[in-house]
């Protein structure tokens, strides 16, 4: 009778496990009067309201990438949303024009700052997300606009940035970083001075911010991107190792401020 048992309950975790998928939906939402396209993305699996994490592109904009790693962070038992920041249908061509897009809103950090917050908010109504339990990840310029989203004193509890510049614009007024931080960082990245990491860590240290920020050697910029190839000469460069330690470093940190990651 007992084997019987058994049995009964490894078939039912077993269809269990079967029926469950990533539930994907491409939405769009505004800020103020212009149009984003975003994709939000979690396991139907997993029951009740989960944190949530919203995904920002590299200089690329909208896309394949950060929508990979928004399934990725699905898979953990995060409900995700790859951002957009351009706009619906501002998908650059080539490495000008995204030169121009991330140029745009590396100049207006207001306006930078405002685009992210239109994606929290979007996040956080989604029904299967605990609001209280919010999160933002972004790569190159990505990774610079979840700093500025953490600077402007949003309540998301924690951002990480891949490969991003750390350097700000000029924001009127005082900012005060609420969230914590988390900076992985390509310890030979040319885009990156050294000053520019000294200016950081004071003024992290100033504002009496939580953060981190860890170096992996011999990785440049593009570090987890393996379309960046592997000429680091170049200065951006896919190093497979300090991809694989930046995202298991992200799911520690998730799950030290969230309490939770599925296995």
């Amino acid at each position: 009778m007992k084997k019987i048992w058994m049995l009964l309950m490894f078939l039912f975790l077993f269809v269990s496990a079967s029926k469950a998928e990533l539930v994907k939906e491409l939405v769009e939402y505004k800020d103020g009067d212009t149009a984003l396209e975003g994709y939000v993305v979690y396991d139907n699996a997993t029951e009740g309201k989960r944190p949530g994490v919203i995904v920002i592109h590299d200089w690329m904009g909208f896309g394949e990438y950060g929508n990979m790693r928004a399934d990725m962070l699905a898979e953990l038992g995060y409900v995700a949303f790859a951002a957009d920041i351009y706009g619906k249908g501002v998908r650059p061509k080539d490495a000008a024009e995204a030169g121009a897009q991330a140029g745009k809103f590396k100049g207006d950090r207001t306006l930078l700052r405002q685009r992210v917050i239109a994606a929290l908010n979007e996040l956080k109504k989604h029904p299967m997300v605990d609001a209280a339990k919010t999160g933002a990840i972004g790569y190159c310029f990505g990774g610079t606009t979840v700093l500025e989203l953490a600077r402007s004193g949003a309540d998301v509890t924690g951002v990480v940035s891949f490969h991003g510049g750390l350097g700000k614009g000029e924001v009127a007024g005082t900012d005060s970083i609420n969230a914590k931080v988390l900076v992985l960082h390509g310890a030979d990245d040319p885009h990156v001075p050294p000053e520019e990491i000294a200016a950081f860590m004071k003024e992290m240290n100033d504002a009496k911010a939580d953060w981190q920020m860890v170096h992996y050697s011999g990785a440049v910029h593009s570090f987890t991107k393996e379309a960046a190839g592997n000429d680091k000469a170049s200065g951006n460069a896919y190093d497979a190792t300090a991809d694989k330690r930046s995202w298991k470093a992200m799911k520690g940190f998730f799950k030290e401020i969230f309490g939770m990651e599925k296995k």
